[in-house]
């Protein structure tokens, strides 16, 4: 069996983390099952989504002068809990600053004029991470956050969850799945790497899931709006790993510049003693000598003057 690949990177499947790779299969009516299955996958039985409705995504805020902003998905439930998520592709300074900006506009639209007693429905923010927040804890990648209560460690809100996946912890192979939880985690970590569908992933949504990814498949115009979103991928990706590289030279260097430094000092502390110590034996010396001339015995000056 022949297969397909794109002409210009070789991949068979879409990129997830590319704005329309991610958009195409999770933010299309299309392709809605497959947003329903990785959203329960990540509820874990805690919550069963059955059907989402999508919502607009560019949101606005209360006066014309306020910021707006643009989510990836942004959908709700049969419930109307609202549930945004989002692909950050990149390391970003304040990204739960914004997590927590963006939550404000599920939230603030749920006022009504008139009479209101302030329900609310429940908020999910999802952020799906291409980076990490903490290294030193490279297994514990799954955060849920609500409000707690610090004294009691109990949960003082429920109604407000951020959900983070730092992708590059994920690394379980094929062999290691577990559960839907692990098998959308895989794909979302390693679907444009793949030249076929995976044996563990069997399940109908994920014969649906890559069918929908298959670059070959593209019209012409989905071929050319994909393109464009990854060469923005890459120079993104670029940007970041050249601003790393930036950071580490200009570490080293300072560091290098420190260290020469802190060398002249040591240089210059041991100099000091080094002569300290010369100057203590010439006088050693001298006093030897002075004994000797007065015809004490050498073993009683080697004792007294080493």
């Amino acid at each position: 069996m022949t297969i397909m690949t794109d002409r210009l990177t070789g991949d068979r499947y879409v990129n997830p983390y590319t704005d329309f790779g991610f958009k195409m299969l999770f933010g299309t009516e299309m392709n809605k099952e497959l947003l329903i299955s990785f959203v329960n996958s990540l509820f874990d039985g805690k919550e069963v989504i059955t059907d989402l409705t999508y919502l607009n995504t560019e949101q606005l805020g209360t006066a014309e002068t306020d910021r707006k902003a643009v989510f990836d998905v942004y959908c709700e439930n049969e419930k109307g809990e609202k549930i945004l998520i989002e692909m950050q592709r990149g390391e970003q300074q304040f990204f739960k600053d914004r997590s927590v900006y963006y939550s404000t506009f599920p939230i603030r639209e749920q006022g009504r004029k008139g009479e209101w007693n302030y329900e609310l429905k429940a908020v999910y923010v999802i952020g799906i991470l291409n980076f990490t927040f903490y290294d030193e804890d490279s297994e514990y990648f799954h955060h849920e956050v609500k409000l707690v209560d610090i004294n009691t460690k109990e949960v003082f809100y429920d109604k407000l969850t951020f959900m983070y996946l730092e992708m590059p912890k994920f690394n379980k192979t094929e062999n290691e799945l577990e559960d839907m939880f692990d098998k959308w985690m895989f794909v979302l970590r390693n679907l444009s790497r793949l030249m076929g569908r995976p044996a563990a992933l069997q399940e109908r949504v994920f014969t649906k899931l890559f069918e929908a990814a298959e670059i070959a498949k593209f019209s012409k115009q989905q071929y050319d709006e994909y393109e464009e979103s990854l060469k923005a991928y890459r120079d993104w990706q670029n940007t970041i790993e050249t601003a790393k590289m930036r950071s580490r030279e200009e570490g080293r260097a300072e560091g290098i510049e420190v260290g020469r430094a802190e060398g002249i000092e040591v240089g210059r502390a041991e100099g000091i003693e080094l002569g300290r110590a010369e100057g203590r034996k010439l006088e050693r010396i001298e006093m030897a000598r002075k004994f000797k001339a007065s015809g004490i015995p050498t073993d009683i000056i080697a004792k007294n003057t080493g």
